[in-house]
């Protein structure tokens, strides 16, 4: 496991490099071995859907969320649930990778699911704090706890 210690995560989000506070750009074409142009796909794998879903998150949407990150060979970088401290953020803004903006949509709380995100959704060429290698596909096991700006209304019953 790569450990950081808390002023080093500290002193990267400071730096606008934090682990998941860095915006990426939306998927890159790729050439595949046949030379025709391909797109690194977004995989989404839900691992437990609450059988009753009163509610499904939405753009605008504050989140409260474990997460645990790995690399896609399986080396972990980062644990909320390690920390002991779920992480909030608000949807589709831009305040996390792109992989996640686009994978944590039309969830319902306590639902969970695992994230592949490719390099061009994550951190790409960058890599990011010397944590994350450049070009790194990573793996995301994500369970949505709340969302904390709304209730469900009766149109989402």
């Amino acid at each position: 496991m790569v450990r950081i210690s808390n002023s080093a995560y500290l002193a990267m989000l400071t730096m606008g490099v934090g682990l998941l506070t860095y915006s990426a750009t939306p998927a890159v074409a790729t050439s595949s071995s046949s030379g025709a142009a391909a797109t690194e796909p977004l995989k989404i794998e839900v691992m437990h859907r609450p059988s009753t879903c009163l509610i499904k998150s939405q753009k605008g949407d504050k989140l409260s969320m474990h997460y645990d990150g790995t690399l896609l060979e399986g080396t972990p970088f980062d644990s909320s649930r390690k920390r002991g401290q779920p992480f909030e953020f608000t949807l589709g803004k831009g305040q996390v990778i792109a992989g996640w903006d686009q994978g944590l949509t039309e969830m319902c709380p306590q639902e969970k699911r695992r994230l592949t995100i490719p390099s061009s959704l994550a951190y790409g060429d960058r890599g990011a704090g010397g944590v994350i290698p450049p070009k790194a596909t990573l793996v995301f096991e994500v369970e949505l706890l709340a969302i904390k700006n709304r209730k469900p209304g009766k149109d989402e019953l």
